[in-house]
């Protein structure tokens, strides 16, 4: 059934909103909307351009240029027509006579749809045609304590995951295709959640996304938007979470786009020197303007609330933070500073928004040392719910860079990262950034020959999970691709099922089934007393040793152990704070043994007063479970 135009139609209430910025679903309105007027059936547009002289609607079956639409002007600068007999299906754009004179054939901001590219049109889109069949996870998501439960992301860009196999055809695979097949794999893998790169709408294949052209448009490289409804809801279907990478700090200088939108600076800043983002060639957003903060919120919450994303992961925040990123020359604050006074009003509205609006999580990519991006909003916080550990990220890949005899000099890059652990509620990242240009994939990162490097990448896994924080690994690091990324080619499937590549993956398969089995590993990861050292200083030998626990208890806990050299220690001893036995759980050595147990002695060691003597094999990560505690029965 058609909605009624009345229903689009632009009022004075929310003129207001949209300049307050707190119009949260002003998608509901502005766009492109199939409905009935006078009895006909057509399609309500309406456009935010309030400089422009007029604005008038091109559509392909009108011909185009050939027989432009005038669009009237209503209050807050909102331009509005009805085109009876236009259905969904129909592309269009914006053809605006801006305040400098200049005409621009626009993509409309709000569309639902983009045309394939090279195409640049918006394309009519219904979003009531799909019938949902995931409440019943979303009941259980509404129930979920996400700080207190595993989250272990496989990061993953559907284009180069897999492509479609036709020799004739080297394309991209529908939503449908890659729904059933990335849902089976990653739960065989034992992630719990997908994370999106590269679904929001984009005219470049190269930007993966992170400079969009549609922010309610998942991209029609792979299929309609009920295509994309039917991946999530697939997912869903086998428990696995989807987030999205979304982009609202900065969007590309295409003329089509959002630029000089109505011959003015509209979404971008007045000032050229905030307007522009050198370092990536594109336009920074203006969110001192409410409608722009309106339109960005809109954004984050219609993928939440229409296509069911469980979590937005905000890219690029520090851009958002400070004015001087990526600028050498920067225009200061009202106070003389560097910090974006707006961007941080901006973050905090959209956080709240998402928090109390939506069952969805916020997920911050923040390269800055800006200190309360996942405290509470009362806390003076940011409120996002968790923030990218790329200083874990960083340090850790450098010590593993190194040779095994020079890693001694660089011992604290790796025990460093524990003395910020709990500064931040943190996802620990082994993203995509980290495999491409010239940067080497995960395995190609490690020194050494093969065996070497096999070995240490499986250590590698295994510091991610046993280190507090959440987990994510980027597609074809699970099974040691050699190649970098490149979204242009699918990830070589064919070392999957090679031997020394296909035991990377039964590691990783072990560490998240560990990750999920011991509490201790994830339930209060945000807490400093979940973490325990046991040994940090001993660099000469590249030996690390720490205790993972539930705050406050022993019970359940974990012994974990690394070897960073090649060296076997085969006399190793370790302190531990209780006696008993403590048991093999897992080991990245195959020649370890399995469900070995260590019998603690009373003899000090490492400041404790008991220690156990496991040895250690050259490159091994072990994890030892702590004495199980007998209950005494009742009288």
């Amino acid at each position: 059934m058609k909605t009624s135009i009345t229903n689009f139609s632009f009022t004075r209430a929310d003129k207001e909103i949209l300049k307050q910025g707190t119009w949260y679903d002003a998608y509901r309105k502005l766009g492109a909307h199939p409905g009935t007027f006078r009895k006909q059936s057509g399609v309500f547009f309406s456009v935010w351009a309030p400089h422009a002289k007029t604005v008038s609607l091109l559509t392909e079956s009108g011909g185009w240029e050939k027989s432009p639409v005038p669009m009237r002007r209503r209050q807050g600068g909102v331009w509005e027509c009805f085109l009876p007999g236009c259905s969904v299906g129909e592309k269009y754009s914006f053809y605006i006579l801006g305040a400098d004179g200049v005409v621009r054939k626009k993509a409309d901001p709000y569309a639902f749809r983009g045309e394939l590219r090279p195409g640049r049109a918006s394309v009519v889109a219904d979003l009531n045609s799909y019938a949902w069949q995931d409440e019943q996870y979303l009941s259980v998501r509404r129930m979920q304590d996400l700080h207190a439960s595993p989250m272990a992301i496989y990061e993953v860009h559907l284009g180069s995951w897999k492509r479609d196999p036709d020799p004739d055809f080297a394309g991209f695979l529908n939503y449908r295709d890659l729904a059933g097949e990335l849902a089976e794999y990653v739960t065989s893998l034992g992630y719990t959640h997908v994370e999106l790169i590269g679904i929001c709408e984009h005219p470049f294949d190269g930007s993966w996304g992170y400079q969009c052209s549609g922010f309610f448009a998942p991209t029609s490289r792979y299929g309609s938007p009920d295509d994309f409804r039917f991946f999530v809801d697939t997912m869903h279907h086998s428990g696995i979470g989807v987030i999205l990478d979304w982009v609202p700090g900065h969007f590309p200088r295409d003329e089509f786009c959002l630029s000089t939108f109505d011959g003015t600076p509209l979404y971008e800043p007045d000032d050229p020197l905030r307007a522009e983002l050198p370092c990536w060639g594109t336009y920074a957003f203006d969110h001192s303007k409410g409608e722009v903060r309106s339109f960005l919120i809109s954004s984050a919450l219609f993928w939440i609330r229409e296509f069911h994303i469980d979590a937005i992961r905000t890219d690029a925040v520090a851009a958002i933070l400070h004015n001087s990123f990526g600028r050498e020359r920067w225009s200061p604050n009202k106070y003389g500073g560097e910090e974006n006074l707006d961007g941080m009003t901006f973050l905090r509205q959209l956080t709240n928004a998402v928090h109390t609006l939506t069952g969805g999580a916020i997920i911050a990519e923040d390269s800055s040392i800006l200190p309360g991006i996942t405290d509470p909003l009362p806390k003076g916080g940011y409120g996002f719910d968790f923030k990218w550990n790329l200083g874990w990220m960083n340090d850790t890949l450098v010590f593993f860079d190194k040779d095994p005899i020079f890693r001694r000099y660089h011992h604290d890059c790796l025990t460093h990262t524990a003395d910020y652990a709990f500064q931040e509620r943190w996802i620990l990242v082994l993203s995509h950034d980290e495999v491409v240009h010239c940067k080497r994939t995960m395995l190609e990162k490690m020194p050494g020959p093969p065996d070497w490097r096999f070995a240490e990448l499986m250590q590698l896994y295994a510091l991610q999970i046993a280190f507090p924080g959440k987990k994510l690994l980027f597609m074809g690091q699970e099974f040691a691709e050699k190649r970098e990324w490149d979204e242009n080619r699918e990830i070589d499937w064919v070392l999957a099922s090679e031997p020394e590549h296909e035991a990377v993956t039964r590691c990783l398969k072990a560490l998240l089934a560990l990750y999920k089995q011991y509490s201790a590993l994830y339930v209060d990861d945000g807490d400093a007393d979940s973490f325990e050292w046991v040994n940090r200083h001993d660099a000469d030998r590249n030996i690390i040793a720490f205790i993972r626990r539930r705050s406050g208890s022993y019970n359940g806990a974990l012994l974990v152990l690394f070897n960073f050299s090649p060296v076997l220690y085969a006399d190793y001893s370790c302190g531990v704070p209780l006696p008993g036995a403590y048991r093999q759980v897992f080991s990245t050595c195959a020649s370890s043994g399995e469900n070995r147990t260590f019998t603690a002695k009373r003899a000090s060691c490492d400041g404790f007063p008991y220690s156990v003597k496991p040895g250690l094999h050259g490159f091994e990560a072990l994890f030892l479970e702590f004495p199980i505690k007998k209950q005494r029965k009742k009288p």
